[in-house]
C-alpha cells in the first residue's frame, strides 16, 4: 500500500454489497458512553492532547510519531480498562511511548486521570480495533513490547470465538514485535490461560510460557475482582525469537 492509498475500512465501518452494516465477530462489544462528572472532567482536561480520534487513522499519512511528538520505542497495551496499570508502567518507561487501545470511552476517560496522576506524558489512547491497528498501523518487527492484561474472557462456550488471543492473533502480534521484545499477558480464567498458551506455543515466532506474576504490574480492580471470586491469576510472557 502506498502512502496515498486509502486504508482498509475499520470494523464497524464495513458494509455488504447491498449497503448493509457487515456483521463481524469481534473481541469486544462497545458499551455505554455516558461519563460520570469525574470522567467528564478528565476527558475535558486531557483528551485533546492524549486521545487519537478514530477517524485520524484513516488518513494514509497517519503516523504515531506525530501524535506522540517524537520518535521513541513503542509499546502497545490492549485493553487498559480504567488505566490503573497503564499510568504506573508508562511512568516507569519515560523513554518509551505507550499506545493504549481501549474501546470503552468511559474507561478511557478514567484512564486519562490515572495517567495524569502518575505523571506519564508518554501515553496516547485510541479506540480503534486492536487487530486492525496492529495489522495496518504498526510496522512488522517494530514493537518494543505488547501488554494484554485481563482481556475479556467471553466465558460462555458459544462466545469463545470472540476471544482476542487465538492462533491468528498470536501470529499477527508476533510479527509486529522486535526480536527479543516481550508480550506480557495476564488472565483470571484458567481455560483462557490454557487457550492463550496453546495459541502462543503454536506460533513459531514466539517463545515463552507461564511465569511468576510480573512484579511491575499493579494489582488492578479486575485482578482483585478475580481473586475475590476465587479465580487464579495466570501471568504469561512470550518473546519474539
Amino acid at each position: 500500500m502506498s502512502e496515498h492509498d486509502a486504508r482498509p475500512e475499520r470494523p464497524h465501518h464495513r458494509l455488504t454489497a447491498d449497503g448493509r452494516r457487515l456483521r463481524e465477530v469481534l473481541s469486544y462489544s462497545r458499551r455505554g458512553s455516558r461519563f460520570t462528572p469525574t470522567q467528564a472532567a478528565a476527558w475535558d482536561a486531557y483528551a485533546d492532547r492524549w486521545v487519537i480520534p478514530d477517524e485520524a487513522v484513516d488518513d494514509p499519512s497517519f503516523g504515531f510519531a506525530d501524535w506522540f511528538g517524537r520518535e521513541a520505542p513503542l509499546i502497545v497495551e490492549i485493553g487498559p480498562g480504567v488505566g490503573e496499570a497503564t499510568g504506573v508502567l508508562a511512568a516507569a518507561r519515560p523513554d518509551h511511548d505507550v499506545l493504549a487501545l481501549e474501546v470503552w470511552r468511559p474507561g478511557v476517560a478514567s484512564a486519562l486521570a490515572e495517567v495524569a496522576a502518575a505523571g506519564a506524558t508518554n501515553v496516547r489512547f485510541c479506540s480503534v480495533d486492536a487487530a486492525w491497528t496492529l495489522r495496518h498501523l504498526v510496522r512488522p518487527g517494530s514493537l518494543a513490547g505488547l501488554w494484554t492484561f485481563f482481556p475479556d474472557p467471553w466465558p460462555k462456550t458459544r462466545h469463545h470465538k470472540r476471544r482476542l488471543v487465538d492462533r491468528d492473533f498470536a501470529h499477527l502480534a508476533g510479527s509486529r514485535l522486535q526480536v527479543g521484545a516481550p508480550w506480557r499477558l495476564a488472565t483470571d480464567w484458567e481455560d483462557y490461560a490454557r487457550q492463550i498458551q496453546e495459541a502462543l506455543d503454536a506460533e513459531p515466532s514466539l517463545e515463552g510460557g507461564v511465569v511468576e506474576r510480573w512484579e511491575e504490574r499493579p494489582v488492578t480492580k479486575f485482578e482483585r475482582k478475580g481473586l475475590a471470586a476465587g479465580r487464579r491469576i495466570t501471568d504469561l510472557c512470550y518473546r519474539r525469537t
